[in-house]
């Protein structure tokens, strides 16, 4: 290869690292002006916020195996306190919530039963009516533990940190 030729795949390399390396700056000060703040009390690396999706975790298990029976003619789902709610097409929780989905929820006793990944209806000083989101992050501050919510449809978490008080349900299961 002549030297020529050589400098030219050295420039075409040096350009296409030279512009990946502006598209992630471009990114992250686009994810920081559109809203990446709203992530600033839940620790994340800003790099993943603009690279793509993160995974959801998943809610916590609160249906054992053996509490769960099924015959040809019904289902039983043998879970105290149960509550059936159905839920209005907000849209934010899609795929997971749709219009017409049903759920069952329970009241959670303390703030301990409530983790991140869980699906729960809750008050917010921010709306009108019940917020049915996922717990994003779970942390304590000075008045004690707080929650961070987000729609699994949406791009940011609601806004403000959310208090066990305003929590009224955690979802354990959605019927279709």
């Amino acid at each position: 290869m002549s030297a020529r030729g050589y400098m030219m795949k050295l420039f075409r390399l040096f350009a296409i690292g030279a512009i990946f390396t502006l598209g992630i700056v471009a990114g992250l000060l686009l994810a920081q002006a559109q809203g990446g703040g709203a992530w600033q009390e839940a620790p994340r690396s800003a790099l993943l916020q603009v690279t793509g999706p993160q995974p959801r975790a998943s809610p916590a298990d609160r249906v054992g195996e053996r509490q769960i029976e099924v015959y040809g003619d019904r289902v039983v789902l043998d879970v105290a306190q149960a509550q059936w709610a159905r839920f209005s097409d907000t849209k934010s929780m899609e795929p997971v919530i749709t219009a017409g989905s049903n759920a069952i929820e329970v009241v959670p006793g303390n703030e301990s039963q409530v983790q991140v990944g869980d699906i729960v209806s809750y008050q917010s000083e921010y709306a009108n009516g019940y917020i049915i989101h996922r717990v994003a992050y779970k942390g304590e501050d000075e008045h004690g533990t707080y929650f961070i919510m987000k729609g699994d449809n949406l791009p940011t978490s609601d806004p403000g940190r959310v208090r066990f008080s305003q929590i009224k349900s955690v979802v354990v299961a959605i019927v279709y």
